[in-house]
């Protein structure tokens, strides 16, 4: 039997406890391409598992929770005729924080000669393309963002670029910097419900917003996005809502007649469209990654890395793993 090659992988064995294992590269089946990774984004979602919730299962698999990878394709499984070995990709893949991952062919995207050298999260970007496309932004539309970090920044640009205002609302003063940078007309300090609610009124002339976006994934933040939308106006839901049940003031949602939009995409081809839109959205110049990628580490600091994205440090959006 002929030993199969090698790779790093990191596994994740107890809240804040992690390590380097060496394991078998994986091997793409019919229909899956295997990726040399270069790196993989570091998400939120992550930090459940990295500092222990009563759910969370140890040891994880090795090089899971990354799920955010690009690379170069090296190998294919049978039947895959529209991507070959040496084309750089960004993927949708579930144990990326290893050199290697597979993926359906379907679900990884060429990236163009224009990023070559281009750190490209891809799954984190067409997230961010797939909630504006679902928030339904018209142009002239007041928006207000609840928590301005690497998605909140994305679409601040993106709503700006639309040609709507962008009212950001965050706790960190580097935050409403970013935002301000990402084009937001007006900022606002998280600090007091009411306080936060009567600054809106001022900035809107009483009206509140057309739409208001939550990305934090928190009751309030959540509780607070309601309170900013108008009558007949959208709340969408784009904080990932993951540290146990919710409760909403469905009383104050019936009153104001609100269209509620859960704006997390998990079908495959919309993941791979949004990455397509985020493509085209660099390389036109609509929005730099170099302001929105702010912290690179090797793969060897992984809990560093994840310990950025849990604690937010100032000047901190979101964390990358580089590999090579």
């Amino acid at each position: 039997m002929v030993a199969r090659e090698k790779m790093r992988a990191a596994i994740v064995t107890a809240p804040r406890s992690w390590r380097l294992a060496s394991v078998e590269r994986p091997q793409p089946q019919r229909g899956e391409v295997r990726i040399r990774l270069e790196g993989c984004g570091v998400c939120a979602s992550n930090i459940p598992t990295w500092t222990g919730m009563p759910w969370t299962v140890y040891p994880t698999e090795p090089g899971g929770l990354g799920h955010e990878g690009w690379g170069v394709i090296d190998l294919v499984g049978e039947d895959v005729t529209q991507i070959a070995p040496g084309d750089r990709v960004a993927a949708v893949s579930y144990h990326a924080y290893a050199e290697y991952d597979v993926a359906p062919a379907s679900a990884v995207v060429k990236l163009p000669p224009a990023l070559n050298g281009v750190a490209f999260p891809g799954e984190a970007l067409g997230c961010a393309m797939n909630i504006f496309r679902r928030s339904q932004i018209a142009p002239g539309d007041t928006v207000a963002i609840i928590g301005i970090g690497f998605l909140g920044g994305v679409l601040t640009r993106l709503i700006h670029q639309a040609g709507a205002r962008v009212l950001a609302i965050s706790r960190r003063p580097g935050s409403l910097h970013l935002a301000t940078r990402m084009g937001a007309k007006g900022v606002i300090r998280m600090d007091e419900h009411q306080k936060v609610i009567e600054r809106v009124r001022e900035l809107t002339n009483g009206r509140l917003c057309d739409s208001a976006i939550e990305a934090v994934g928190k009751q309030w933040p959540l509780d607070l996005a309601a309170e900013l939308v108008r009558e007949r106006g959208r709340l969408v839901i784009a904080g990932y809502h993951q540290d146990g049940l919710r409760q909403v003031n469905m009383q104050l949602w019936n009153w104001k007649g609100l269209d509620i939009v859960n704006a997390h995409e998990r079908d495959l081809e919309e993941y791979v469209a949004g990455i397509r839109f985020a493509i085209d959205a660099v390389t036109s110049g609509v929005l730099d990654l170099n302001v929105v990628l702010t912290h690179r580490f090797p793969l060897e600091d992984l809990g560093a890395a994840l310990d950025n994205t849990d604690a937010h440090p100032e000047g901190f959006t979101k964390a990358l793993l580089l590999y090579e």
